[in-house]
């Protein structure tokens, strides 16, 4: 974990987003707490983390997503060199 991301207002925030119940407590939430472009890109960033992690080529997630080939690299690494926070997310979401 980072050590400058950890901090009393990053602490309040998740525990914030950790109270929300369902989809549309998000909605309500993100749409405050972000501008629709910040909320499109983090959404585009998880699609492209997806896409990465079902083998797809850098090409066909810059074609469905409209990511820059900076912003896949960019997931790549996290990916790969990551926290593993994404794998974390999947593994519970595929068990669904």
């Amino acid at each position: 974990m980072n050590k400058k991301l950890k901090t009393d207002a990053v602490d309040y925030l998740f525990d914030a987003i950790l109270s929300l119940k369902n989809r549309d407590e998000c909605y309500s939430f993100f749409e405050d707490l972000c501008t629709v472009n910040e909320l499109l890109s983090l959404s585009q960033r998880f699609e492209v983390a997806a896409m990465l992690k079902s083998r797809k080529t850098y090409l066909e997630i810059a074609d469905k997503t409209g990511a820059s080939t900076a912003t896949i690299s960019r997931v790549n690494r996290s990916l790969n060199y990551g926290n593993d926070g994404y794998d974390l997310v999947f593994d519970r979401i595929d068990k669904k």
